[in-house]
C-alpha cells in the first residue's frame, strides 16, 4: 500500500510540471473474457440388455366385464355389430396397456345369453329385446380378440337369478321362466329360480357345460348371486313348496337355512365336479360377498351371507370346491367394521387348500367417490401383493371391479394402476393342483424376412401347448407377448436395426399355467 502511494504523488507531479502537453489518462484496452468452445455432449453408448431373457413374475390381473343392464358392455342396446365390436376391442386394448392378463365376461346374467345357445334366449342387453337375435356371436368374437391379446377369457354366470318382475311381460318363450313355471319364484319385484330344485341345478349346470363344450373359455366364473339379498323387513324367500317337496321324499330333517345353505352347497360341488369332468383345463372361479360372518375375524361387522344368502363360502374354501376364490372385499384399508387388510388376512388363513386367493377390488368406488382417490385401489394391490403372494396358492392377483372406472381412468385410476401398480408384464400363476407337469420346451427356428423375424415353432411333447410366451431383444430391451399355443408361427416386426430382434426365447405354458424351460435363439453375430 505504501509503494503504491509513492508512485501515485510521483505521477501527479510530472502531470503539472508545464514539460509538455497535458495528455488524457490512457485506459487500457478491455480485454473481453475467453468463452472456451463448446464440446457437444457425448452420448453414451447403447448397452444391449443381456442375452438371457429376464424372469416373468407370476400375478393375476382380471378386469369384471358386466352387460347386465348395460353396464360395462355393451354401452346401450341396439348397437351395429361394428359399434359393439368397437367398444369390446377399446376394453381389451386398455386391458393390454395396463398389463392385465384375463377379462370376466358375464355371458349369462339372467336366464339369457350373451352367445348363440339353443337352451337359453338372446340377452337383453344386445338387441334391447330378450331374445333378440343381434346377427352375430358376441362371445365368439370375445374368445378370439381376447386370446389374440394374450388375454384369458373366463365366462361369468349367474346361476339363479331371472330378472325382474317388470320384464316377465317381456321374457323370450324360451326363457326358463316360461318353460318351467314350476321352478321360479317372485321375491321383492324380482325374478329367481329356486336353488331348492334339483332341476334348476341341473339345467344351469347344462347350460355352463354348453358354453365350455362349444367356446374356448379359460374358466368358469361365479359371483355373489344365490339366493336373494334381503331387503328390509321382507320375508326371506317363498320356497315352501321345494322345501315341503323335500321333506315328502323322505328328505333327512333340518331347518329352513340350513336346508338352504345344503342346496347352495351342493351347486357349487357338482359346478366343480362337472365342469372338470367335461373340460379339465377350465378353471372354477367363484367371487362371493367378501364377509363369510360378522366377528369372522374379530371386529368385523355388516351382512351375515351365512344366513342372509346362504352361502357358506368358507365351507366351499376349504373344501377346494374351487380353483380360485375372489372374495368380494370392497371396503377401504381404514375402515373398521369391514377392513380390508383384516379380511384378507382372515379369508387367507381359512385356504387350508391353498387354492388361489384373489381378492375382488371396489374400482367403482373410485369413480362414484366412495374412495378418496385410486391410491385406494393401488394400495390394496400392494398389501395383497405382500401378505398374499406367498400364501395363496403360489401367486398373488386382484379382480377389478367394474371396467367402465378403468377404462374412462376415473380420477386418474388407469394411470394410477399403470404407473403404481402394473409396471411390468405378469403370468398368470400355476393351478399346480390341476396338473403339476410342466410341459416340454418346443424347437424354434428364426428366419429373417427383411421387415420382421419370423418365429417358426414346433411343439416338444405329446401335451399341447396353450400358450407360448414369446421374448424377445433389441438393441435397446427385452419385450414380451403371449399366442395362443395353436399358432405355430409368430411374427416380429422391426423398421429399424435397432428394432431387428437378436435373441429370441419361446417358453410354453400348458392350461394350468405351468411353464417349460426356454428355447433359446441367438443370431450368429451373438
Amino acid at each position: 500500500m505504501r509503494r503504491f502511494a509513492l508512485v501515485a504523488a510521483l505521477a501527479f507531479a510530472a502531470a503539472c510540471s508545464g514539460d509538455g502537453p497535458t495528455s488524457p489518462p490512457i485506459t487500457p484496452p478491455v480485454t473481453p473474457p475467453v468463452t472456451p468452445p463448446v464440446t457437444p455432449p457425448v452420448t453414451p453408448p447403447v448397452t444391449p440388455p443381456g442375452t438371457d431373457p429376464p424372469v416373468i413374475a407370476r400375478e393375476f390381473r382380471g378386469l369384471w366385464v358386466a352387460t347386465v343392464a348395460n353396464i360395462d358392455w355393451p354401452s346401450r342396446t341396439g348397437l351395429s355389430q361394428t359399434e359393439a365390436m368397437a367398444e369390446m376391442r377399446t376394453i381389451l386394448d386398455k386391458a393390454v396397456a395396463l398389463r392385465m392378463n384375463a377379462v370376466i365376461l358375464h355371458v349369462r346374467a339372467s336366464g339369457d345369453a350373451l352367445y348363440r345357445s339353443n337352451l337359453e334366449p338372446w340377452a337383453k342387453a344386445l338387441t334391447g329385446t330378450q331374445g333378440g337375435d343381434p346377427g352375430w356371436d358376441p362371445l365368439a368374437t370375445w374368445v378370439d380378440e381376447t386370446h389374440a391379446r394374450g388375454l384369458e377369457l373366463h365366462a361369468w354366470f349367474n346361476p339363479f337369478r331371472a330378472g325382474n318382475v317388470s320384464d316377465s311381460a317381456k321374457l323370450a318363450a324360451t326363457h326358463l321362466w316360461k318353460t318351467r313355471p314350476d321352478l321360479a319364484r317372485v321375491w321383492e319385484g324380482q325374478l329367481w329360480f329356486d336353488p331348492g330344485e334339483p332341476d334348476v341345478h341341473t339345467w344351469t349346470l347344462n347350460v355352463i357345460k354348453d358354453v365350455i363344450a362349444r367356446y374356448d373359455v379359460d374358466a368358469v366364473h361365479m359371483d355373489d348371486y344365490f339366493y336373494p339379498y334381503p331387503q328390509g323387513s321382507a320375508p326371506v324367500f317363498n320356497d315352501d313348496i321345494s322345501y315341503n317337496r323335500y321333506l315328502a321324499a323322505g328328505g333327512a330333517a333340518m331347518a329352513r337355512a340350513d336346508w338352504r345353505r345344503r342346496n347352495v352347497d351342493t351347486f357349487i360341488q357338482r359346478l366343480y365336479a362337472e365342469v372338470h369332468a367335461a373340460k379339465p383345463a377350465v378353471k372354477v372361479g367363484i367371487s362371493p360377498f367378501g364377509i363369510w360372518r360378522p366377528g369372522n375375524p374379530t371386529g368385523i361387522t355388516g351382512l351375515d351371507a351365512y344366513n342372509a344368502i346362504f352361502a357358506d363360502s368358507k365351507k366351499w374354501l376349504e373344501n377346494g370346491w374351487v380353483d380360485y376364490f375372489a372374495p368380494q372385499l370392497y371396503w377401504s384399508l381404514a375402515s373398521t367394521g369391514q377392513n380390508f387388510t383384516a379380511l384378507l388376512d382372515w379369508w387367507l388363513s381359512v385356504n387350508s387348500q391353498k387354492r388361489h386367493l384373489w381378492p375382488g377390488l371396489a374400482a367403482y368406488r373410485v369413480a362414484d367417490g366412495g374412495f378418496t382417490s385410486a391410491a385406494e385401489i393401488t394400495n390394496q394391490i400392494s398389501v395383497t401383493r405382500f401378505r398374499a403372494g406367498s400364501n395363496a396358492g403360489g401367486g398373488s392377483g386382484s379382480l377389478l371391479y367394474n371396467t367402465t372406472a378403468v377404462r374412462t381412468n376415473a380420477r386418474g385410476l388407469a394411470d394410477s394402476l399403470s404407473k403404481n401398480s402394473f409396471t411390468a408384464n405378469t403370468l398368470v400363476p400355476a393351478y399346480t393342483w390341476l396338473d403339476a407337469t410342466p410341459p416340454a420346451a418346443p424347437a424354434i427356428a428364426v428366419t429373417d424376412q427383411n421387415s420382421m423375424m419370423r418365429v417358426t415353432i414346433t411343439p416338444g411333447g405329446s401335451e399341447a401347448a396353450r400358450w407360448w410366451m414369446v421374448q424377445w431383444r433389441n438393441a435397446t430391451t427385452w419385450n414380451y407377448k403371449l399366442v395362443l399355443g395353436t399358432s405355430p408361427l409368430v411374427n416380429l416386426p422391426y423398421s429399424s436395426a435397432a428394432e431387428k430382434a437378436d435373441v429370441v426365447a419361446v417358453t410354453a405354458l400348458d392350461a394350468a399355467w405351468n411353464a417349460s424351460t426356454a428355447v433359446i435363439w441367438r443370431a450368429a453375430a451373438q
